[in-house]
């Protein structure tokens, strides 16, 4: 009985010390291990960064730049043409001349019934010109607009006298009659020019019946 428990004794003191012997290599194995030190850029390095940029953002700018402002004449046209097409829309369901007059000092157009036939149109509407953009018209010879307009304005039953009472008789004007035609005293051509030069004209088409928009070369 004392031989058997002398023998336990000694397999668990046996196993005890290869435990203990087995923690020191442990260690020794653990020691060699590190943990990964955080990285940073330093000051040169940002620096460098901060200059690229610079260089891509100035070579970028003029080109963003233009790309945006060209964006401005190509929308103003398309408003301006819109416009022309819903004057003489309504010239023809209502019966009664409709008038896109241009103020070229004010940067300002709009749309509204001939004065003379109704004082107060309340679907009258105006616009501002974009800041980069200029508007200019462009007519043929007034004498013979004024010739050609009172023949016209006689042919379609029209007073020639009410041309000169309309509210914007003194600014151009683009006059849309019931018929759908366009009078002669119209511009022929609304110019678009943008602050790098580049130009758009919504212009009168050969068959003059409506307006058409058009790209000109920059000079």
């Amino acid at each position: 009985m004392r031989e058997k428990a002398k023998n336990e004794v000694r397999r668990c003191s046996g196993a005890a010390t290869r435990v203990v012997r087995c923690v020191p290599d442990l260690a020794v194995q653990t020691s060699g291990f590190r943990l990964p030190q955080e990285t940073a850029f330093t000051l040169i390095e940002l620096i460098l960064v901060m200059a690229i940029l610079t260089v891509a953002v100035s070579i970028t700018a003029p080109a963003l730049s233009n790309f945006f402002h060209g964006r401005s004449l190509d929308s103003e046209a398309r408003r301006l043409l819109a416009l022309t097409r819903q004057g003489q829309s309504r010239a023809v369901s209502e019966g009664l001349p409709v008038e896109l007059w241009v103020d070229s000092g004010q940067n300002l157009y709009g749309l509204e019934v001939d004065s003379s036939y109704e004082a107060n149109d309340t679907k009258a509407v105006s616009f501002n010109v974009d800041k980069d953009v200029q508007l200019q018209t462009i007519s043929v010879d007034p004498s013979a607009i004024m010739t050609t307009s009172a023949q016209q304005s006689s042919s379609m039953g029209e007073n020639p006298t009410t041309l000169n009472t309309s509210k914007h008789s003194s600014l151009p004007r683009i006059r849309f009659l019931p018929d759908g035609s366009v009078s002669e005293i119209s511009p022929q051509v609304l110019r678009l020019t943008g602050r790098d030069g580049a130009m758009l004209e919504v212009a009168l088409s050969r068959s003059r019946l409506n307006y058409e928009i058009r790209a000109q070369k920059t000079r």
